[in-house]
């Protein structure tokens, strides 16, 4: 192996391929561009070099060093030219028997030294390896659209991917100013992976009828501080690639329960309902603008006497400074009166259950979700005996300081707490597993989802305990096994440690052939 990577080829320049080119020769390495398609590698070329000419115009750098990064950039009309070249990334279709073919092709031009790099998203390396004579030299380099932006690479050994082939992928990652996030090699590697449950999830809310798309992606940005909504990514990334996804990593892993799809995908894709690229998907586009909704209205509402459920002493104290500065009057009883509107704060558990538990009269009770607390908008959610009056005292009540709120129907673990706990267990069990490590899973997440914090890291922001509890109640509730906790999480959280913990490492020849993640 040469000491470093100076000279790489790239095969297909798409807009992967030319994000990777870019930011190569931004690092000081000469890029060998090849394409099947006649005029494609020109055409690449020219486009980057549009993108450094802007940056002359903009004054980021000088024109003699946007004409020395130009000259990084060269054409290799044949694979054979190539043969230089420290590492070689395709990216080319989808296709594990096109990237098998083009290795093998590889093989017979580049040195001993060199490593061949595939940038699939979704295929096995090891499998893509398979058919190469020296499988030991293959990885993973799975880099995020568009590439000078998204500051993440997945680097990912395949089975047989020597540790020598791994180093240098991962230097030349941090060369070219990208977290690396080193990953085995399973379904969704760690990005896509741990996005499985975000929009799944959303989308078993809406298949409930528990609310409308739109209300949704409104308590996942507003109380969750996700940058997206579910529906407007789903729209955003075009329903025919994320329905693809989502099935596939579902197969991949065997219908495991956590990444079962939606029937609802399906439905409108036939339909032709992608998103923006169809001008229409969740959401309506108007010149490519998504239209949105107005709040529904407040409803008006006098003030009745307030009583607060016990459990969980934080969210009774938030609620009654609300009730307070409100002016409404607010009972302290152990029990409500006859005439008292019942606020209950449950975790995991629909407000009909909640009422029954405490034995409440459900008709009084509505439920509201405290995981984010009351700074920004606020979810109310009734159950099917509740009074309208009382519905709409209680919504009146939450906006009087000019809060939004959203409501919505009966639904164990509202909306954000459902969609956060499944984000955690999906990111807790691919700690379990030992996919990758949990502060390289958080920050991944973070730079290639765009989360507001890390699976693990999210659930130490929301309380490792609750996380649980919403987990075993929603599981217990509908019985289905997409809900069971992960060992991480439920370990972590009743010993409580932070999941972020590695626990004790096994190291003894014995204990070689057992998961090291405890």
């Amino acid at each position: 192996m040469k000491d470093s990577i100076n000279i790489i080829g790239i095969v297909g320049t798409g807009a992967m391929g030319r994000g990777i080119a870019q930011v190569a020769a931004e690092a000081g390495v000469r890029v060998k561009l090849n394409d099947s398609r006649e005029g494609a590698v020109g055409e690449a070329k020219n486009f980057i070099g549009a993108l450094w000419a802007r940056g002359v115009e903009k004054r980021r750098f000088d024109q003699a060093h946007a004409e020395t990064l130009g000259e990084r950039l060269e054409e290799a009309s044949e694979l054979a030219d190539m043969a230089d070249c420290d590492l070689v990334i395709e990216a080319i279709a989808e296709r594990v028997d096109a990237k098998q073919q083009l290795f093998r092709q590889l093989e017979d031009v580049i040195a001993p030294h060199a490593i061949l790099a595939t940038n699939t998203s979704s295929l096995s390396i090891s499998e893509v390896a398979s058919a190469c004579e020296r499988p030991e030299r293959v990885i993973g380099f799975h880099f995020f659209n568009p590439v000078p932006l998204m500051k993440i690479v997945e680097v990912i050994p395949g089975m047989r991917t020597a540790a020598w082939v791994v180093e240098a992928t991962e230097a030349l990652g941090k060369r070219f100013g990208h977290f690396t996030a080193r990953t085995t090699d399973t379904p969704g590697f760690l990005v896509n992976h741990a996005g499985r449950a975000f929009g799944t999830e959303a989308l078993r809310l809406l298949g409930e009828g528990v609310a409308d798309p739109e209300t949704i992606d409104r308590l996942l940005t507003d109380q969750g501080g996700f940058r997206m909504g579910a529906f407007a990514l789903f729209d955003l990334i075009g329903l025919d690639v994320s329905n693809a996804v989502m099935e596939s990593v579902y197969h991949q892993y065997y219908q495991e329960p956590r990444y079962r799809p939606s029937a609802l995908t399906r439905q409108r894709l036939v339909a032709g309902l992608l998103g923006r690229k169809s001008g229409e998907g969740f959401y309506r586009y108007a010149r490519g603008q998504r239209q949105e909704s107005e709040e529904p209205a407040v409803p008006s509402a006098s003030p009745m006497p307030v009583w607060i459920s016990g459990d969980d002493a934080e969210a009774r104290r938030l609620l009654s400074q609300l009730v307070e500065a409100a002016g409404w009057p607010l009972e302290r009883g152990a029990g409500p009166s006859e005439a008292a509107l019942c606020l209950l704060t449950p975790y995991g558990e629909d407000a009909t259950d909640s009422a029954l538990r405490q034995q409440l009269d459900p008709a009084r009770c509505v439920a509201i979700d405290m995981l984010a607390g009351l700074q920004t908008r606020r979810c109310l959610m009734s159950n099917p005996a509740t009074r309208c009056d009382v519905h709409d005292a209680a919504h009146a009540l939450l906006a009087a300081d000019g809060t939004p709120v959203s409501a919505i129907r009966d639904s164990g673990g509202f909306v954000l707490q459902r969609v956060v706990a499944c984000i955690v267990n999906v990111g807790a069990d691919i700690a379990q597993q030992g996919i990758a490590e949990p502060a390289i899973l958080d920050r991944a997440v973070e730079l290639g989802l765009g989360y507001p914090r890390g699976p693990l890291a999210m659930g130490e922001h929301y309380g490792a305990r609750r996380i649980l509890t919403i987990l075993e109640n929603l599981q217990a509730a509908t019985g289905d096994p997409r809900y069971r906790p992960s060992p991480w999480l439920r370990r972590r959280a009743r010993l409580g440690l932070p999941l972020t913990s590695q626990g004790l490492t096994l190291s003894s020849p014995a204990a070689s052939h057992l998961v090291t993640s405890q």
